[in-house]
């Protein structure tokens, strides 16, 4: 059974970055190959198959992305560590990582995979920044995006993320989930479980919920401190909430471990980001929200949009007004509200499971590997 290093963050706690989650969940549901997770010392093994390779250091930098000394550690780990027979590399390409995984393959001509977690900025050219045998695109938009700017179809592929499945809760269960929490029972709810300082939509989300001018609505800001920049972020988004006069029905939840449990309990998801950049093509809480059955309104021209043209989404044009004319109009429609309930945990359960994930990837680890 060959091996697969997967080159990545730690997989380990906490579960809140999509592309260590999606690591985790790929290298759980694989079949035909030996994962190699990259850990910190004395750490558990997060899916009880393969191994767990100290690559990191005990303490963590404190951030999102690990800190220069820890990507040191990992490319000496690749050109001087145990051999493994594949790599894949899960990172957004920028040009010292991908500098890097460059040196290394081409020091131990080890076959690798890259999975682009997250599309470069616009105007940067994608062809310098990839470099393994195989780069695999989130989205059908990130696919087309590098196929114009040059890279060969030949090492390009299509792969969705995956999420684990989670429950539907009942009726009674939303019921009791919102008393945990105290929220009303009878209020509409909105969730914006994005980041404040990239993507556009923490703003979008505030602009729609004062335009909605509903009095019987509360939004929750579920959002992740994932730079400093949150910070002036915040300070920034709040001030125009007062100025907006919603002030008093929002709730700034900040990052928690109750999101599944505050994606369950809303009404309406709100992920009308009009840039992907920072973020995966499609976000991993947009795909937990839809296997929740949860109504998710995405941005048109996004990567995000096709998650609506198979019914599992709605797509909205990225303002706040074509977002609360869109939750109107669900909201006066129980029945429609139902549909994309439905059609999204389909959807789902179907293209996005962590095992018809796994599969795609070891057939592509077969072709590179022969």
């Amino acid at each position: 059974m060959a091996d697969v290093l997967f080159v990545s963050k730690p997989v380990a706690p906490p579960w809140n970055d999509s592309s260590k989650n999606l690591v985790r969940d790929i290298a759980g549901h694989l079949r035909r190959h030996s994962p190699v997770l990259m850990g910190r010392p004395g750490q558990a093994n997060p899916i009880g198959l393969g191994r767990v390779e100290a690559v990191y250091g005990t303490a963590s930098s404190g951030g999102f992305a690990p800190s220069a000394r820890e990507n040191l550690g990992v490319l000496r780990h690749l050109l001087l560590g145990r051999s493994t027979d594949l790599w894949h590399f899960f990172f957004a390409p920028n040009p010292r990582t991908s500098a890097a995984g460059r040196l290394a393959t081409a020091v131990r001509g080890v076959p690798s995979v890259h999975t682009v977690c997250s599309v470069p900025a616009e105007g940067v050219d994608v062809r310098k920044l990839l470099f393994a045998d195989a780069t695999v695109a989130l989205s059908r938009s990130a696919y087309e995006r590098f196929r114009h700017e040059g890279v060969s179809e030949r090492a390009l592929r299509v792969i969705p993320p995956s999420v684990p499945p989670l429950a539907e809760p009942t009726p009674s269960e939303r019921a009791e989930l919102r008393k945990k929490h105290e929220l009303p029972e009878a209020a509409t709810l909105w969730i914006y479980p994005g980041d404040l300082e990239f993507g556009g939509g923490a703003e979008i989300a505030l602009q729609g919920f004062a335009a909605s001018n509903r009095s019987d609505s509360i939004l929750l800001m579920a959002c992740r401190r994932k730079t400093p920049e949150a910070d002036d972020a915040l300070s920034r988004l709040r001030a125009k909430a007062k100025q907006w006069g919603i002030e008093a029905r929002l709730r700034w939840l900040g990052e928690t471990e109750h999101i599944h449990e505050l994606l369950a309990v809303s009404d309406f998801v709100v992920m009308v980001n009009p840039a992907a950049y920072a973020k995966m093509d499609y976000p991993l809480v947009a795909l937990e929200s839809m296997c929740l059955a949860r109504p998710v309104l995405v941005a048109k021209g996004t990567p995000s949009a096709e998650l609506a043209e198979a019914g599992g989404a709605i797509a909205v044009e990225a303002t706040g007004d074509s977002l609360a004319e869109a939750i109107e109009r669900l909201s006066a429609d129980q029945a429609a509200i139902d549909a994309v309930g439905r059609n999204a945990r389909a959807l789902v359960t179907s293209k996005f499971s962590p095992q018809a994930v796994a599969e795609a990837y070891e057939v592509l680890y077969k072709d590179i590997h022969a």
